[in-house]
């Protein structure tokens, strides 16, 4: 089986990479593996030290085939650090599986990434493999969902060619095809909105214009019924997340990824169980009045 590499984009939370990485290592194919690191640079003077020391403790770890750091002298953000530095690895290499470093993942995420990857290399309607999946009970082993995704995920250089940056291209498509509901999973989360945020410069997303771009062209995501991810994120360290518990899941322990056999279509139960924990998402009528009182008193 050829291995694909490994992609990580860090900033400045140590501590977050440290825990990203061990959890890496940890992984049977790590000392296969080729590891890839883009550290963005400083927003300003005062994230400089710490960027300098997650790049000190990048520069200090074994375990993979190889490490290979590449510093960004300046700070491109998020989006534009991601969408470049999977470009350059995926076109040399013709695959790639890509991690943030709020990503822990389970001692078999390289395994089950990679026999996904080799598995269905060919195959023109899958868009990605995707790491994580909520914490919903009951998902079948394996499963396809219409779209992509991006906690713990990997792609090939053709998918990947399918990428559209231009939101506003996405969007005019998307309600040509009157595909809004759809794309919304039948309003249970609203994608289009952090799309017309992106737009209008609210945001700054590369992932609902991943999603986006995978959806309209059909293509499918294989997800796991057990989550190889966990985001650590969720501690208000991150740029995008704030606090929350929502989505903490128990990582898969077993390796069954050997066991990949299933039909090349859509899962629509599995799609509903998604719709449904969305929906769980949302604030009740006591939660925002409880909001609403609270902040009265603030």
């Amino acid at each position: 089986m050829t291995l694909s590499p490994v992609v990580l984009f860090v900033h400045k939370r140590l501590s977050h990479v440290r825990q990203t990485i061990e959890a890496l290592k940890k992984n049977e194919l790590a000392s296969q593996s080729e590891l890839f690191v883009y550290s963005d640079g400083a927003k300003n003077q005062s994230e400089s030290g710490d960027i300098d020391e997650v790049r000190e403790y990048i520069r200090s770890i074994d375990g993979f085939k190889s490490v290979t750091l590449i510093e960004r002298q300046k700070n491109l953000g998020l989006s534009k650090s991601i969408i470049s530095g999977v470009t350059e690895v995926v076109n040399r290499y013709g695959r790639v599986i890509v991690l943030e470093d709020d990503l822990v993942t389970s001692p078999y995420f390289l395994k089950f990434m990679n026999t996904a990857l080799e598995l269905y290399r060919d195959e023109p309607n899958i868009a990605s493999i995707h790491g994580y999946v909520y914490p919903i009970s009951d998902l079948p082993d394996f499963f396809f969902i219409k779209g992509a995704d991006c906690w713990g995920w990997a792609t090939w250089k053709d998918k990947w060619s399918m990428f559209e940056s231009d939101a506003q291209k996405l969007l005019y498509k998307l309600k040509k095809e009157k595909k809004e509901e759809e794309a919304n999973f039948n309003n249970s989360y609203d994608y289009i909105k952090m799309l017309e945020d992106c737009i209008k410069q609210k945001n700054d997303s590369w992932a609902v214009r991943w999603y986006m771009s995978a959806f309209l062209e059909d293509l499918l995501t294989l997800y796991p019924g057990v989550s190889y991810v966990q985001n650590i994120g969720f501690d208000n360290s991150g740029t995008h997340c704030g606090p929350s518990d929502r989505f903490e899941v128990k990582l898969n322990d077993v390796d069954i990824s050997n066991n990949i056999d299933l039909a090349i279509q859509e899962d629509l139960e599995s799609r509903r169980k998604f719709e449904l924990f969305f929906h769980s998402l949302k604030p009740t009528v006591v939660q925002r009045v409880k909001s609403i009182i609270r902040k009265l008193f603030l």
